[in-house]
C-alpha cells in the first residue's frame, strides 16, 4: 500500500480527501493540519508521494516542499492551492514540485494525477538510468548538471532543479533545435499551456544567467522551440 503525506489546514477538506483517497485509491493517508506537523511526519516516516496545501499557518506549502526536497530529491510532490497566478505555478515547479492543482478541484482529478505520478515514479525505479552527459562547457561558462551549478569567471550560480534540467536539454542539443514539446514532456511530462508559460519563466532566468558571454544565446525558433547557440 502506497503511503501519502497529505498536509491540509482545512479540517473538512482534509478529512474528505483522506477518506476518499483511502477508499478509492487504496492509499495509506497521513493527514497533517499545518506545515510544521507535516515536516515532523516526513522526518519520521517514508512516503511515496506528498500533497501540500500552499496557504497554511506556521509553515506554508512552498516552504515545506523546499524542506522535503532537500531531504528527498525524488518523492513526487503535488501542490494544491486556490492561487492560480502563473508566478505561483512557476514557484511550485521551481521548488521541485511535480504537479500543481488549483482549488476548487474534483477529487477524481486529484486521484488521476496521483496515480500518474506514482506510475511514473515506479517506472524510474525499475528502469536503470542511462548514462547522460552532466558536464558542459557553454562558451566561457561551465555547467555541472549534477550539482546544478553554473560557473563563470570565479562566480557561481546555483540553479533550481527545473532550470538545471532545461539547461541540460539545451546543452545536449547545442546549436540544434530543442522542440517545445520535447522539453515540456521531458521535464513537466505534460505540454499544456500552463506548463509552457512556466517554462518561459525558466528560459528567461537562464538567459540572465548566461548574459555575460555575448557568444552565448538562447534563441526562440518560431513555431518549433529553442536553440542554445554558442558561436
Amino acid at each position: 500500500m502506497k503511503k501519502i503525506l497529505l498536509v491540509e489546514d482545512d479540517p473538512n477538506l482534509g478529512m474528505l480527501l483522506q477518506d476518499y483517497l483511502q477508499l478509492k485509491g487504496k492509499f495509506d493517508i497521513v493527514l497533517c493540519v499545518d506545515g510544521e506537523e507535516g515536516l515532523r511526519a516526513f522526518n519520521k516516516q517514508t512516503f511515496d508521494l506528498c500533497i501540500l496545501d500552499v496557504m497554511m499557518p506556521k509553515k506554508d506549502g512552498f516552504a515545506l516542499g523546499k524542506e522535503i526536497r532537500k531531504m528527498n530529491e525524488s518523492v513526487p510532490i503535488i501542490f494544491a492551492t486556490a492561487k492560480a497566478m502563473m508566478e505561483d505555478k512557476a514557484s511550485a515547479y521551481d521548488l521541485g514540485g511535480d504537479d500543481y492543482i488549483t482549488k476548487p478541484f474534483r477529487i477524481e482529478e486529484l486521484l488521476l494525477r496521483i496515480n500518474a505520478l506514482l506510475k511514473r515514479a515506479s517506472v524510474k525505479e525499475v528502469k536503470p538510468a542511462e548514462p547522460v552527459q552532466c558536464q558542459f562547457q557553454i562558451g566561457s561558462y561551465s555547467f555541472d548538471y549534477t550539482t546544478q551549478m553554473i560557473q563563470h569567471n570565479g562566480q557561481q550560480q546555483k540553479l533550481s532543479t527545473k532550470e538545471a534540467e532545461l539547461l541540460q536539454l539545451l546543452c545536449l542539443k547545442q546549436n540544434a533545435v530543442l522542440t517545445r514539446e520535447e522539453a515540456l514532456l521531458s521535464i513537466w511530462h505534460d505540454d499544456n499551456y500552463f506548463n509552457g508559460r512556466s517554462m518561459d519563466v525558466f528560459l528567461s532566468k537562464l538567459r540572465k544567467y548566461l548574459k555575460e558571454d555575448p557568444k552565448v544565446e538562447i534563441l526562440n525558433v518560431h513555431g518549433k522551440g529553442y536553440k542554445l547557440l554558442v558561436n
